[in-house]
C-alpha cells in the first residue's frame, strides 16, 4: 500500500551524482540565505509527513552549510499545561522569523490535523476549528510578507516499515523510534484519511502543499531543495571584500608548558586500520 504514489518509480539515485548535485544546491542555499539577510525577508519552511519519511535528514542537508543565526530549526516538544490553555497557534507564533531569518519547522501546527486527530489528543471540535482557522492563519502570514512553503514527505508503508526495522538495529538511530511511531503502522489508513482531509482544507493558493516522493531519500532531498530554491525569487548578493591582514611580528610571547594544561587524550592515535 502506498501513500498516494504511482507505480514505476525510477531506481535509486547513484551516490556520486547525488553528492555532486547536493553540493551545488547547498551552494545555492547559501546564496538564498544571504539574500534573505540582505533583503530582510522572512522565510518559513514547513516539513510534514509520516514518521520515517525523511523530513529530518532533509532538514540536515538544507542547514548543513547555513548560518544557524540566520536559519533556525524549530522542533517543538509536547505542549505544556499552560500552552494547552492557549490559542492553538500561539506557541508557534513566537517562533516565526524576524526580518532576515529562515525558520525550518520540523513538524508544525499541522500536528493537530495529524497525530492529534488520529491518536485522540484533541477533540473533534478542536480539530474542526483547526481546519477552519488554519487557512486564515496562513493567509495572515503570507499577507504580512512571510514566504511560507509547505512540504509533505510521502512514503510507502513498505519503505516506512523497512526504515523502522533499520532504526531498531542501529544504536545511533534507535532514539528516533518511539511508541507513537509504532502506532503509525497499525493506524496507517487513519493517518491517510486525516492527511487527505487536511489537504482538502489547507491546500490553499496562498500557501499550497507540495508533495515530495520520499521512498528514495536522495531523490527526495534534491527534489525538495531544488523546488524551494525555484520558488523564492532570490538573487546573488555580492559578499563584502575581505582581505587577511598581515600577521604582526613576534614580540617574544612563549606558550606555557604543556604540563600546566589538561589535554584531551589522543584517542585517534590508538586506532588501527
Amino acid at each position: 500500500m502506498s501513500d498516494g504514489k504511482d507505480s514505476g518509480e525510477p531506481g535509486k539515485l547513484p551516490r556520486s551524482l547525488y553528492e555532486r548535485e547536493l553540493y551545488r544546491l547547498q551552494t545555492e542555499l547559501v546564496k538564498l540565505q544571504e539574500w534573505v539577510r540582505a533583503e530582510g525577508a522572512r522565510l518559513v519552511v514547513v516539513f510534514e509527513g509520516r514518521d520515517a519519511a525523511g523530513k529530518g535528514s532533509t532538514i540536515k542537508r538544507v542547514t548543513e552549510h547555513l548560518n544557524p543565526r540566520v536559519a533556525r530549526i524549530v522542533a517543538l516538544p509536547r505542549p505544556t499545561e499552560r500552552e494547552r490553555g492557549q490559542w492553538y497557534f500561539q506557541r508557534y507564533v513566537e517562533h516565526l522569523p524576524a526580518a532576515g531569518e529562515v525558520v525550518l519547522l520540523d513538524r508544525s501546527w499541522y500536528n493537530r490535523a495529524g497525530v492529534e486527530r488520529v491518536m485522540g489528543f484533541c477533540t473533534m471540535e478542536e480539530h474542526q476549528r483547526f481546519l477552519r482557522q488554519c487557512p486564515i492563519f496562513e493567509r495572515m502570514l503570507v499577507e504580512d510578507g512571510i514566504l511560507l512553503r509547505k512540504y509533505w514527505f510521502s512514503v510507502s508503508d513498505a519503505v516506512q516499515e523497512e526504515r523502522f526495522r533499520r532504526r531498531l538495529k542501529d544504536p545511533t538511530r534507535r532514539w528516533k523510534l518511539s511508541p507513537m511511531d509504532l502506532e503509525s503502522i497499525s493506524r496507517w489508513e487513519a493517518y491517510s484519511r486525516a492527511k487527505d482531509e487536511m489537504f482538502v482544507h489547507t491546500d490553499i493558493s496562498e500557501a499550497p502543499w507540495y508533495v515530495v516522493e520520499s521512498d528514495d531519500k536522495r531523490r527526495a532531498r534534491l527534489n525538495m531543495i531544488a523546488h524551494l530554491l525555484s520558488s523564492v525569487p532570490y538573487e546573488a548578493v555580492a559578499p563584502p571584500v575581505i582581505e587577511l591582514p598581515p600577521r604582526p611580528a613576534a614580540t617574544g610571547y612563549q606558550r606555557p608548558p604543556r604540563d600546566l594544561q589538561t589535554y584531551v587524550p589522543d584517542h585517534a592515535s590508538r586506532l588501527r586500520k
